[in-house]
């Protein structure tokens, strides 16, 4: 594990009324540095940093520092990093996971702990339900609600046959139901596949056979790359269209598939194009701070460092007061790039989902905003957090 730190100069306004302050915040940023979606992590990390950068260098006012671990995408591996970041560096908040099966063997030994557990991606349902608790916050989203707004595209479309694709793992089969829940009509078929799958011709093969009106695509960095381009490759991408939640279509994708992406919709929260002053800004310095775009990845580890910011400086520092602190977290007194953010009573976010489109403006192939699919949106299992 690595360690870095921020705030070896800040001005004294940055410091202001919680000079006073001195403890320190450690926070173990916990993610796939390696493996296939490496470059995932490194975009949620890259934009965790500038959140730390906006706010000042330290978030809430604090000398901040982060250890960085590696789970390689192994739940075990990720068990025993977290141990090390609990036991040995005393964090006191983790953010930075990617998988549902890390987040389910290092969830437990967090609220053991009392260790804040800040997830940024995708969120099982367990946690966002009956399992919910005081120390879990989700800031990104919980993993059925991208696959509810497609569903419901694909109702408003009239598709009355679609071709599922997705990951053969709990996350995979959670997401589908998510799809379901919006979209009744029959499925013309359903593939799971296995994580780390890069050969789709069987899968290609028996969606041309099925002829679908469109294909629900779930699959997410190498593996829908790879998919997509054997997908144009077969000439389908003219014929059937890929519909699916915006990580199966975001610039990590594009990059990789160009053209054969144009044309097609997918269902998210967050977009560059969105038009509000924490958007602008976020997109602006981070494309000054890394030499490239940032990604919806780099938008969840930007808003977990502000959220994590206005926690510590709703309670002026004092980090060792978590009662205090978790309900400094439930406010969300930060100004979001996604417009609006607010926690339900799960500690998930409520926020809007958008029809997005991939299209070609002048040689620049991106995500466009096209409209609202579901306003302020909840998760379906917030009903059964019965958490004070």
């Amino acid at each position: 594990m690595q360690a870095w730190k921020w705030g070896a100069v800040v001005a004294l306004a940055a410091a202001g009324s919680i000079a006073h302050a001195q403890e320190k915040l450690k926070i173990g940023f916990l993610s796939s540095f390696s493996g296939p979606l490496g470059a995932l992590a490194t975009d949620m990390e890259d934009g965790f940093k500038l959140g730390i950068k906006h706010a000042g260098g330290r978030l809430g006012g604090l000398e901040t520092e982060v250890i960085n671990g590696d789970d390689q995408q192994n739940p075990d591996v990720g068990r025993q990093v977290f141990d090390k970041m609990v036991k040995r560096d005393r964090v006191q908040i983790v953010t930075g996971t990617m998988f549902t099966n890390t987040i389910n063997v290092i969830a437990p030994t967090a609220f053991k702990e009392k260790v804040f557990f800040v997830n940024l991606n995708n969120g099982n349902a367990p946690f966002a339900g009956e399992q919910c608790n005081p120390y879990y916050f989700s800031v990104g989203w919980q993993g059925e609600t991208p696959a509810e707004a497609v569903g419901k595209f694909a109702t408003d479309k009239g598709y009355k046959n679609i071709y599922v694709v997705a990951p053969n793992f709990p996350a995979g089969q959670a997401n589908v139901a998510g799809f379901k829940r919006f979209y009744k009509a029959p499925t013309a078929g359903e593939n799971f596949v296995k994580i780390g799958q890069i050969d789709f011709s069987v899968e290609i093969a028996q969606i041309r056979a099925a002829k679908p009106d469109a294909v629900y695509l779930y699959l997410f960095g190498g593996m829908a790359t790879n998919f997509i381009k054997q997908y144009a490759q077969a000439g389908l991408s003219k014929e059937i269209p890929l519909i699916g939640g915006g990580f199966s279509f975001d610039d990590d994708t594009i990059q990789g598939v160009g053209d054969a992406l144009v044309g097609s919709y997918n269902a998210w929260w967050w977009n560059r194009d969105l038009d509000n002053p924490a958007n602008k800004r976020f997109v602006a310095d981070f494309q000054a701070q890394y030499k490239r775009l940032p990604t919806l990845y780099s938008t969840q580890g930007y808003e977990a460092a502000m959220l994590i910011d206005s926690a510590v400086r709703g309670v002026n520092g004092k980090i060792s007061d978590k009662d205090a602190l978790r309900a400094a977290f439930r406010k969300a007194n930060f100004k979001s790039v996604r417009g609006n953010f607010r926690f339900g009573p799960n500690q998930h976010p409520i926020q809007t989902f958008y029809l997005r489109q991939v299209v070609n403006e002048k040689g620049s192939i991106h995500n466009k905003t096209v409209s609202t699919l579901l306003p302020d949106h909840a998760d379906f299992y917030a009903s059964q957090c019965k958490m004070n």
